[in-house]
C-alpha cells in the first residue's frame, strides 16, 4: 500500500465514522423528543458536542467530538468519534501489530457509542468501530446489549433476539463464518472474570481485521455502523412507553455497576485511550451517570 492510497484510505474511514456519528445523534435525538411526559420527566434533552484535541498544543497529535446527551429517556448517551496519531510508549507498542517494526507510529480512527437509559426495561447498549494503521493496517469493533433486568438476561430475550439478528446480517453479507466467530469472540471478551459472567447478552466483537481486501473490510465495518443504527432505535421504540417499578430501578442500578466494573478491570479500548493519550472525559463517558452496588 502506497502512502497515497493509504493517506487516502484514513481519510474515507475518518469520514465515515463522522457520517455514522451525525446519523446516530440525529435518530437518538428524535427518540428522545418523543418520550411520554407521562413516564419521563424533565425537559427534552439535546446532543452537546465538543470539540477536543490531544496533547499539550505544541504538536498536532490529533483530536475528537465529544457528543453528550443528558436527557428524560437516555439518562445518558455518549456518541463520540476520533482520529489520533503519534507513537506508542516502547512498552505499549509491544502489544500492538506492526508497532514495532515502525518505531511505535501510529493513526486510529473510530467511533464510539454508549447508552444508558432511564426506562430499566430498555437495554443499555454499546457499540464501536475503528480503523488502526501501524505498519500493518486493520479494522475493529462491534455491538453488543446489556439488559438490566433478571428476565431479559436469557438469549431468548426478544430484544436480544433482534439485535443479533441484525449483527448477522451485517455479516453474512460478506462471509457467513464472520457472525459465528465474532459472537463467540463477543461472549468471551464480555465476560466478567471475577464473577463468572457475561456484562450482557452479547453481540459481536472483532478486532485485527485484515482479511487482505482493505475495501471490503471497511464495508464490512460500515455494514456493522449501519446495522446498528438501524437496530437499536427500533429496540428503544418497542420498550420506552412500558412502565417499570421502583424495584426494576433498583436492579438495573445495581446490574450497572457490572459495567463500571468490566470497562475498568477489561476493556481494551479505555486502556487504548488513556495509554495513547486520548480525552479522558471522553473516555470515562462510558460509565452509568448513577450507579449501586449492593
Amino acid at each position: 500500500m502506497t502512502d497515497q492510497n493509504l493517506l487516502e484510505k484514513k481519510a474515507r474511514a475518518e469520514a465515515w465514522f463522522q457520517s455514522l456519528q451525525s446519523d446516530l445523534i440525529a435518530r437518538l435525538e428524535a427518540l428522545e423528543a418523543q418520550a411520554d411526559p407521562k413516564h419521563y420527566q424533565g425537559e427534552s434533552g439535546k446532543f452537546e458536542r465538543t470539540d477536543w484535541r490531544r496533547g499539550d498544543g505544541n504538536e498536532d497529535l490529533g483530536g475528537g467530538k465529544m457528543a453528550m446527551m443528558k436527557g428524560r429517556l437516555f439518562e445518558k448517551v455518549g456518541v463520540h468519534t476520533s482520529t489520533v496519531y503519534g507513537e506508542f510508549s516502547e512498552e505499549f507498542r509491544k502489544n500492538i501489530p506492526g508497532a514495532e517494526e515502525n518505531g511505535g507510529k501510529f493513526w486510529a480512527s473510530g467511533i464510539s457509542l454508549i447508552a444508558h437509559l432511564t426506562n430499566p426495561r430498555i437495554p443499555a447498549v454499546h457499540m464501536n468501530t475503528r480503523m488502526i494503521a501501524t505498519s500493518k493496517t486493520w479494522f475493529g469493533g462491534g455491538g453488543d446489549l446489556t439488559p438490566l433486568l433478571a428476565y431479559q438476561r436469557d438469549p431468548s430475550f426478544e430484544d436480544s433476539v433482534d439485535f443479533h439478528a441484525a449483527m448477522k446480517t451485517a455479516c453474512d453479507t460478506y462471509d457467513a463464518s464472520f457472525y459465528p466467530k465474532f459472537k463467540d469472540w463477543c461472549d468471551e471478551y464480555f465476560h466478567l472474570a471475577h464473577r463468572d459472567e457475561p456484562r450482557g447478552t452479547g453481540g459481536i466483537f472483532y478486532d485485527r481485521h485484515d482479511t487482505g481486501d482493505w475495501d471490503r473490510d471497511f464495508a464490512f465495518t460500515q455494514s456493522v455502523g449501519k446495522a446498528f443504527a438501524d437496530i437499536y432505535p427500533k429496540l428503544v421504540t418497542r420498550r420506552m412507553a412500558e412502565p417499570w417499578t421502583k424495584a426494576e430501578r433498583e436492579e438495573q442500578l445495581i446490574q450497572r455497576g457490572r459495567y463500571v466494573e468490566f470497562n475498568l478491570l477489561y476493556d481494551r479500548g479505555t486502556t487504548f485511550g488513556l495509554k495513547t493519550g486520548g480525552n479522558v472525559k471522553s473516555i470515562l463517558s462510558s460509565m452509568p451517570p448513577i450507579v449501586k452496588w449492593p
